[in-house]
């Protein structure tokens, strides 16, 4: 509660130099960001509940959780660039609706392939809001505001992240399990209203004028996402030959997708965008970044139920606190942007990350619960600081016509580094632990996989900063001196 009460007070803060119209403009985009990341974490409570509903095994109702995810992964950046095209306002209010109407269909599914398919559609619109949330805070804030707006729906959606598991289980003990779904239809009914009534009417265009949709890479670029989300994901951890295959046409499909891009009239991707420092540098830390903080999500809960002994309630309680800890850091952290620069935040973020990363992989499990719980809060503040600073930096200075294709970059960048920390780092934990069958691992295994999983998080986030320094270097020479 006084996590919410903190965000109401900052959102007015955030805006007090503007209109209230803009003020209910950042409460729009907020609840897309809220039912977006509402959506990710949901359902996850709900699979044992839905393979006993269902008479399902666990790896087939795995994919209500991976339909959403994968959906998102492939769409985002193609989403992002139709909103440039054909206005984001009216793209925001489709993916509104579609978001709301999919997750009544996910509520009522009379099977379980039929509830898996209504959550690719409900990807499908959490694309499209992710997307375009970001896109539209050029469009609302004022410049020297936008860390501070940046801020505020990185915290928005870790409230989501956070709340989601917590929300899940207590919907589903009360109501049943269709009300997972169903809580997201007042919230879209809301959220239609305030983006129709407050989100800047898109610029009309002649047909002539509209630049042409990028069919051919929008394909290319989907099937290669798709390739590589699947190759990361199936499996249960085990990387066979399916895998193998399936990477190999993530990497072929990149070469295509490069090919064709450099032949389209209006490509999806403009290439000459990964020539700008800070653009490119962005993307690349992102990815790195949310791998590491996927391995606290993987890893943790290993960690606390067999090398300290927690039951699952203690466990949620311990796990939580990093995702209130970036809740409570994410709208501070943007003003402190605002205020003191994006870059130079942003390797403060970093640095705060590599020093909880090596503290975790050095931690003696007799610091027990504390000993976890301090450098998991140090990370995902870090984290929160780090996201802040990285979303300014490459929302700020992007012409208007691309703002919603490198919004969909950055949140592609995101999402490739969820799935990957999910694969990448999981298979980095077992082989440390040397053991195939984690429920029965030796606590003293499961504390060493542990500390190697985070010594690897370390080096990554040592990249991610060795990256940082270097894009600020290069746009150094590029500054104007004021006068």
């Amino acid at each position: 509660m006084k996590t919410i009460v903190a965000v109401r007070a900052e959102v007015v803060d955030v805006s007090t130099e503007g209109p209230p119209s803009v003020r209910w403009a950042l409460a729009s985009l907020s609840l897309s960001m809220l039912m977006s990341s509402l959506g990710t974490s949901i359902a996850n409570v709900g699979l044992p509940t839905l393979a006993q509903v269902f008479t399902a095994s666990f790896q087939e109702v795995q994919w209500v959780v991976l339909a959403y995810l994968l959906a998102i992964t492939t769409l985002v950046v193609s989403v992002g660039r139709l909103g440039d095209i054909i206005g984001r306002r009216r793209l925001l209010l489709a993916g509104i609706f579609l978001f709301t109407l999919a997750s009544v269909l996910c509520a009522v599914a009379p099977t379980l392939w039929l509830l898996v398919t209504a959550r690719a559609a409900q990807g499908l619109g959490a694309a499209i809001m992710m997307a375009l949330t970001m896109a539209f805070v050029g469009e609302t804030v004022p410049k020297d505001k936008t860390g501070s707006a940046m801020g505020l729906l990185g915290t928005i959606s870790a409230i989501g992240t956070a709340l989601g598991p917590s929300l899940g289980g207590i919907l589903i003990a009360g109501l049943g399990w269709p009300a997972i779904f169903f809580i997201n239809v007042p919230l879209g009914i809301l959220g239609l209203l305030l983006a129709h009534r407050f989100l800047p009417a898109d610029h009309r265009e002649t047909q002539t004028d509209r630049p042409a949709f990028d069919h051919a890479g929008t394909l290319l670029l989907a099937l290669t996402l798709a390739a590589y989300a699947l190759a990361m994901t199936v499996g249960r951890g085990s990387f066979g030959f399916l895998n193998m295959v399936l990477l190999l046409v993530a990497v072929v499909g990149v070469g295509l997708f490069v090919l064709a891009e450099t032949k389209a009239v209006s490509p999806l991707v403009r290439l000459a965008m990964f020539r700008n420092p800070v653009l490119s540098a962005g993307f690349a830390m992102s990815a790195l970044v949310t791998t590491v903080v996927m391995a606290t999500l993987v890893v943790g809960p290993f960690y606390l139920s067999t090398a300290l002994g927690l039951d699952a309630a203690r466990v949620g309680l311990v796990m939580s606190s990093g995702p209130i800890a970036a809740a409570l850091t994410g709208v501070p952290a943007g003003r402190i942007v605002d205020r003191l620069g994006a870059h130079c935040m942003s390797i403060v973020g970093l640095i705060a990350m590599v020093v909880g990363s090596t503290v975790l992989s050095l931690l003696p499990a007799k610091f027990g619960i504390p000993g976890y719980i301090v450098p998991l809060v140090v990370i995902t503040a870090g984290y929160a600081l780090f996201q802040a600073a990285n979303n300014t930096a490459v929302m700020t200075n992007i012409q208007p016509d691309q703002r919603g294709v490198v919004s969909g970059m950055l949140n592609l960048s995101r999402n490739l580094g969820l799935i990957t920390g999910a694969s990448v780092m999981g298979s980095v934990f077992a082989l440390g632990s040397a053991m195939n069958n984690n429920t029965t691992a030796h606590p003293d295994a499961v504390a060493t996989g542990m500390r190697i999983t985070f010594a690897v998080s370390a080096v990554l986030i040592l990249v991610a900063l060795a990256i940082s320094v270097e894009a600020y270097r290069r746009t150094l020479p590029n500054r104007e001196i004021a006068p």
